[in-house]
């Protein structure tokens, strides 16, 4: 849905078919008025809501203009109306900050199976969860700003009792593949420029599939 709302179509074309980094995120879908049925939730108003996020503003504005020159989206196959896009205010982000997560995050590591190597999902049980999230942090903010010189310490206090696992279904090259990801309230000290960009790109990996979006609490 994404792609096809940047108006820069060589943007678009560029970000979709780019096997790297995209650097943006988004949001789980959000409802304001809701009731809960068996198998889901009823927007009682017809109402729902996305956030977006982006370090590269180039992609914020075309994405801006794409909404705003054809306000419509599809979703589970329905045609849906924007009704409202808004740029929000980037809160002040200081040392450590508090931040829960608007869509879960996602930490893997490689492990030997039957003697092959296979990627295998990180829990915040792991302090190996923390360490790629650190790692994985600073290549993504050395490969959109070219260079990271500053203190690379980060630390993590999650709320343990807000840890609630997700397991997702991923499309890969024609297949489907499931990952164990996770919400989670927690405070993070680091230095703001690696905290700014974890609150711009998202933690953890596969932002750009709407993994690892934070708000701060």
């Amino acid at each position: 849905m994404i792609y096809y709302k940047i108006a820069d179509k060589d943007l678009a074309m560029e970000l979709h078919k780019s096997d790297d980094y995209k650097f943006f995120t988004f949001s789980e879908f959000y409802v304001m008025k809701r009731r809960a049925l068996k198998d889901y939730l009823l927007a009682e108003n017809g109402e729902i809501g996305l956030y977006i996020s982006s370090p590269n503003e180039e992609f914020i504005k075309n994405l801006v203009e794409g909404f705003l020159t054809n306000p419509h989206v599809t979703f589970l196959n329905k045609k849906m109306w924007v009704e409202k896009v808004a740029l929000l205010r980037k809160p002040k982000i200081k040392k450590r900050m508090k931040f829960r997560t608007l869509s879960p995050i996602i930490v893997r590591t490689l492990k030997e199976k039957n003697g092959k190597l296979k990627q295998w999902d990180l829990n915040p049980a792991d302090l190996k969860f923390y360490e790629n999230l650190q790692k994985n942090l600073i290549n993504k903010y050395t490969a959109f700003h070219g260079e990271y010189k500053g203190d690379e310490y980060m630390k993590i206090f999650p709320e343990t009792r807000s840890i609630k696992r997700k397991r997702i279904k991923v499309p890969k090259e024609g297949a489907e593949t499931y990952h164990r990801a996770y919400h989670m309230r927690f405070e993070i000290e680091a230095d703001p420029r690696l905290l700014e960009f974890a609150y711009d790109c998202g933690l953890g990996e596969k932002n750009s599939m709407g993994f690892g979006m934070v708000a701060k609490v």
